[in-house]
């Protein structure tokens, strides 16, 4: 079979190497999948970067999330275990941990579905306790993370002010349903959440950025509001000064969802039902912004790493619907 492999750790589009390869053999309590659609996710680049929280052995395949088939025919969605990731035609997943593709999806949306929209979800509704009515801030909001957070914010009857790095990325925030786009290349993001919310502020910001996001928005956070620290596409972690955590009455507050698949894999179950029930709905509908070949994946992930893309990028090994 064919996968993409990572011999050193480097920038994706130096390090990742299409190759021929073994199918890789189920474990105890694992499957077979083969790949129908394999999302593009930024760990994917950390992994390449050696950067993130998981560090698998050389040579590996990233690819955290895909859309498959199993060898009984069932189609669904997986995290791949690494080192053999979701970028190859096959990869083996825990089957306690497979969930049904939805079936309003085709294979590209529901791999995009996974990861990010349940981190969303946990995050908005498990971890920011996020109300009907209240205004969420929403960093990144035309990227495959800020994208799935946004539809979910409107989902659950908020407010969404999304901030974004340029004019095309502002018509794709737009598009998504934002109520305000804030473009921070052209614009001081404080002042225009501010102007937005009579000076109150964000009560729940959804932060995947770090770095000078974070600062941000801690000046327009409201009282008693949450800042949710997704992730750290920046580069920069942020180090709060908890000090004026206390003085304006806000609270910062993590989320790694993976825990969650070890902590409270029925909360996951369960979330997956929701997610499902609201894509059936078309209340929700993953944004994927291009469709590429095997071929394409190199870059793709590289284009993902330097935030040049909007959505998700999702690959297609071969056979997706």
């Amino acid at each position: 079979m064919q996968a993409w492999r990572v011999h050193r750790n480097g920038e994706p589009g130096e390090v990742m190497r299409l190759e021929e390869t073994d199918r890789p053999t189920p474990g105890d309590g694992q499957v077979l999948v083969e790949v129908r659609a394999a999302d593009v996710n930024f760990p994917d680049a950390l992994l390449c970067r050696g950067q993130y929280q998981v560090r698998p052995p050389l040579p590996f395949t990233p690819g955290v999330e895909v859309c498959g088939v199993t060898e009984d025919g069932r189609r669904v969605l997986a995290t791949p275990a690494l080192p053999h990731g979701g970028f190859a035609d096959f990869v083996v997943a825990d089957e306690a941990a497979l969930l049904p593709a939805p079936d309003a999806l085709d294979d590209a949306e529901a791999a995009a579905l996974h990861i990010g929209y349940q981190t969303g979800w946990f995050g908005l509704h498990r971890r920011a306790r996020l109300q009907p009515g209240e205004t969420l801030l929403v960093h990144a909001a035309a990227g495959g993370v800020g994208s799935a957070a946004v539809q979910l914010g409107r989902a659950a009857g908020a407010k969404v002010i999304g901030v974004v790095g340029g004019p095309e990325k502002a018509a794709v925030a737009r598009g998504l349903g934002c109520d305000v786009v804030v473009d921070r290349r052209s614009e001081d993001v404080v002042a225009a959440v501010k102007e937005a919310t009579g000076g109150r502020g964000a009560d729940v910001v959804y932060d995947p950025v770090g770095g000078d996001a974070y600062a941000q928005s801690a000046k327009c956070v409201a009282f008693e509001g949450r800042i949710l620290v997704v992730g750290f596409a920046s580069g920069a972690i942020p180090t709060p000064a908890l000090n004026h955590a206390l003085v304006k009455n806000y609270s910062v507050v993590g989320l790694h969802w993976g825990l969650y698949n070890a902590k409270d894999p029925a909360a996951v179950r369960a979330c997956h039902e929701e997610l499902t029930g609201l894509a059936d709905q078309g209340v929700v509908k993953p944004l994927v912004s291009e469709r590429v070949p095997m071929a394409g994946a190199a870059d793709a992930v590289q284009r993902v790493a330097d935030g040049a893309s909007t959505g998700r990028i999702v690959v297609l090994p071969g056979g997706a619907r």
